[in-house]
């Protein structure tokens, strides 16, 4: 299996739309980081596995659902960087396994599952307890790859931006990846998060935690764009599918409909509303994604 390769390139996009309204779009592509650990999976992942190194692990334990893109990751990564990998799964256990698990199980990935109600308190301190007595010692990595080692990944795509920008744009799920490109700005530009939740205002809440958390000052160069879920997380309406559809036909880049279609599709429609001020250069990331129909 090869290895991650960055820094990844920068890929202008053209089009009518952007360039009615004087905009510059540059799409950093993250997606092609690696197939089997794409765009911020990798980035969230790498100082995880650096940190889990120095401390003496050979067993790594993180949490995802089902169809968990970081489960996914996380047995891919375990297997290249020669970790045990235990992926603990939220709900029961459904034979036969779906391609995610089944892809985590041939790379060695032990599962476990635990109840939605126990699992809603997974990192409490019983919990744990439960499965340090079942797996023995492990590094605990958060569900979704989420903590400081994530946002020091995450900052080192802006010093892999050799030209300058106004604003820069990623999907949001659990707000980790715009932390990380908050701390790597450092106060410049502009950071955009689409959130692909439903009435997560809770984000802004999150982002400003995991800043204080991590020790990075907080300039409020940032926003949490909430307008563009369609329905929800995972959710799905005709004119986003059609959206995504034309963007890969015009500009040959695949778009998931989970994350980065909603970021793209909400760009545009941004661009149209005269959101962003003419002679603006943007820089997008595509953070990737192993399947456009699943995602965590």
């Amino acid at each position: 299996m090869q290895e991650p390769q960055t820094p990844t390139p920068l890929h202008e996009v053209a089009d009518p739309v952007l360039a009615s309204a004087g905009i510059t779009l540059l799409m950093k592509r993250d997606d092609l980081i690696h197939p089997s650990i794409p765009g911020n999976k990798w980035r969230k992942l790498k100082h995880n596995l650096g940190a889990a190194r120095e401390s003496g692990a050979d067993t790594i334990l993180t949490f995802g659902g089902a169809y968990s893109n970081h489960i996914y990751a996380a047995a891919s990564a375990g297997k290249l960087f020669g970790f045990k990998a235990i992926g603990v799964i939220r709900g029961e256990e459904h034979l036969p396994l779906n391609d995610v698990l089944r892809h985590a199980v041939g790379c060695g990935m032990e599962l476990d599952y635990l109840d939605r109600d126990t699992y809603r308190r997974k990192y409490d301190a019983d919990v744990l307890t439960y499965l340090r007595d079942r797996h023995g010692a492990f590094y605990l990595l958060p569900e979704g790859g989420t903590n400081c080692h994530a946002v020091r990944g995450c900052a080192e795509i802006i010093d892999e931006i050799d030209v300058p920008f106004d604003y820069i744009c990623c999907p949001m799920g659990t707000g980790g990846t715009l932390t990380g490109l908050i701390a790597g700005l450092a106060g410049r530009a502009h950071a955009l998060g689409f959130s692909s939740l439903k009435g997560a205002t809770f984000l802004e809440g999150d982002v400003r935690s995991l800043l204080s958390n991590c020790g990075v000052v907080d300039q409020g160069n940032w926003t949490v764009m909430l307008g563009y879920h369609f329905g929800g997380f995972a959710k799905r309406k005709p004119e986003l599918l059609e959206f995504i559809e034309k963007f890969g036909v015009t500009h040959g880049i695949g778009l998931d409909f989970v994350y980065t279609g909603k970021m793209m599709y909400g760009l545009f429609d941004l661009t149209r509303k005269g959101f962003f001020q003419r002679g603006s250069r943007i820089i997008v990331v595509h953070t990737g994604g192993v399947d456009a129909s699943r995602t965590d």
